[in-house]
């Protein structure tokens, strides 16, 4: 049978483990939450471009005023 100050010594240890369990899980959450505002910032970043690139592409079809008649006219 433990005797009580084994006791004592294991729920002093169980309560330093929850602790630093307790620290370790508060800097994970802070940097989880730091990557996501990267990747929010970075999906921004990636929309804006894809914008701006299909803007710069020229587009196949002919406006209007550019079109020729055509050959039966």
């Amino acid at each position: 049978m433990p005797s009580f100050n084994n006791l004592q010594q294991q729920i002093t240890e169980l309560e330093m483990k929850l602790t630093f369990q307790e620290g370790t899980i508060e800097d994970l959450n802070q940097s989880l939450i730091e990557q996501q505002f990267i990747i929010d910032r970075l999906q921004q970043q990636v929309r804006l471009l894809a914008r701006k690139l299909v803007d710069l592409q020229p587009s196949n079809i002919a406006s209007q005023a550019e079109e020729t008649p055509p050959p039966h006219y």
